[in-house]
């Protein structure tokens, strides 16, 4: 059986992170901070710790679903488990630079 490579599933994982849209903020999600961390196993199971910027956040049911197809599609994943938190509550210090410059709050 193949080896999996852990480092290049989680770069392309990244970039399917970096499709995803929050709908309210014109902004992808892992640069509003909401992914928290990214982890692939050996199995090519790719746990996905994040939150959203509210608990009453629209995107709570569709959201998820997106992200999950989304990294489910990247070659080598063989499951997608996400793990949406509250603690620590995201606040808009968790954007990236680039994020902050693209929504004019630098």
């Amino acid at each position: 059986m193949e080896s999996i490579n852990e480092t290049v599933i989680e770069a392309q994982v990244l970039d399917a992170l970096r499709s995803c849209f929050d709908p309210e903020i014109p902004v992808n999600i892992y640069e509003l901070g909401l992914v928290y961390d990214v982890h692939v196993d050996s199995a090519g199971v790719v746990t996905i710790k994040m939150t959203l910027t509210s608990p009453h956040c629209p995107a709570a049911q569709s959201l998820p679903a997106e992200i999950e197809a989304k990294v489910k599609a990247v070659p080598g994943v063989a499951e997608v488990k996400i793990d949406l938190v509250w603690d620590p509550p995201w606040d808009p210090s968790k954007m990236s630079e680039a994020a902050r410059l693209q929504l004019g709050m630098m």
